[in-house]
């Protein structure tokens, strides 16, 4: 039997370079979706295994059917899709433009619902799939960011839908969901916005005394695209290292 294949959104960034290294070791055939970078990015790892990088914004629906029919042309099959590409623009309710509200929502949610529709014709012909969204634990109580806590809120409420209306074709459904992810551009994010005790304040919270790194929600990831988690569907997994902070400042 040929390599399963899987796809990656957002797969330029650090988390999904960690998620498509995983799952490279994991015997998969990976393919790096992103509006910019995600050749060079499948170039870096395709070392480690077979990785193709295609240009693709999640946001347009044109541009999500042509980079599926990518995949489905170079490989014939798709057995993982992981939705993680994603955005997070500062703003508050109160200094909210209309434009950071819809292009937040078009990324974080519609990108996932769109990237489902059109994996569904090869999961429907091959008799089944993994889903696995990179949610936030924001979708408990919020965050600082109004858009993007509504977008990590109603990917929940998408993926539990999602599982009930593909579980007949034997495709499951499910979030990986962390808290502060340690990533450069995340702690340099929070230090200039929180001053430089923000990122220790997370280590501190958790039982185990440290963050989350990226690494961890692509273990998290690797488990649920795997047959070990064939039963396992509409869930939401926290990546959390066991943080109690309240969700406001997740």
């Amino acid at each position: 039997m040929s390599a399963p294949v899987a796809i990656v959104t957002g797969g330029a960034g650090a988390l999904g370079v960690a998620i498509a290294t995983t799952l490279l070791d994991d015997g998969f055939r990976v393919a790096l979706f992103d509006r910019r970078g995600a050749a060079d990015a499948a170039d870096r790892l395709a070392r480690t295994g077979e990785a193709i990088g295609v240009e693709a914004d999640v946001s347009d629906e044109e541009s999500v059917r042509a980079a599926v029919e990518r995949v489905d042309t170079t490989w014939g099959r798709v057995d993982a899709l992981v939705n993680n590409a994603g955005i997070e623009p500062a703003h508050s309710l109160e200094g909210m433009e209309l434009g950071t509200w819809q292009a937040t929502l078009d990324v974080n949610l519609t990108g996932p619902a769109l990237m489902i529709k059109h994996c569904v014709p090869m999961w429907r012909r091959q008799g089944g799939g993994r889903v696995v969204s990179i949610g936030s634990r924001v979708w408990l109580g919020g965050g600082w960011t109004p858009a993007y806590s509504a977008s990590k809120a109603g990917l929940v409420g998408l993926t539990r839908t999602a599982c009930r209306e593909l579980g007949p074709l034997g495709v499951t459904v499910n979030v990986v969901a962390p808290s502060f992810l340690h990533t450069a551009f995340n702690a340099q994010k929070a230090e200039a916005a929180f001053l430089d005790s923000y990122v220790g304040r997370f280590a501190e919270a958790s039982p185990l005394g440290r963050l989350v790194e990226p690494v961890d929600v692509a273990n998290a990831v690797a488990f649920l695209v795997s047959d070990r988690a064939r039963n396992i569907t509409g869930e939401v997994l926290h990546v959390a290292a066991g943080t109690q902070l309240a969700p406001a400042v997740q």
